[in-house]
């Protein structure tokens, strides 16, 4: 019969020794592929408003600056 590497009486012991350490919340990652065509479908053709004159850029509000009320 094989030898086993350790005695069961030790399994578990390193696992068991180290620090719980929570999970990082991480960024939500970007889409790529088809999901990432999809998105730019909808914000392209799906999401346009038809009342509009001219077409609005992706980088349409970036510039604008917001006033604070008092």
């Amino acid at each position: 019969m094989g030898k086993v590497h350790g005695s069961m009486a030790r399994a578990g012991k390193v696992r068991n020794q180290t620090p719980k350490v929570d999970k990082t919340e991480r960024a939500k990652k970007r889409q790529t592929g088809r999901a990432k065509k999809r998105l730019q479908y909808k914000k392209r053709i799906i999401n346009v408003d038809p009342n509009d004159k001219r077409k609005k850029g992706p980088n349409f509000g970036a510039g604008k600056k917001v006033e604070e009320t008092k």
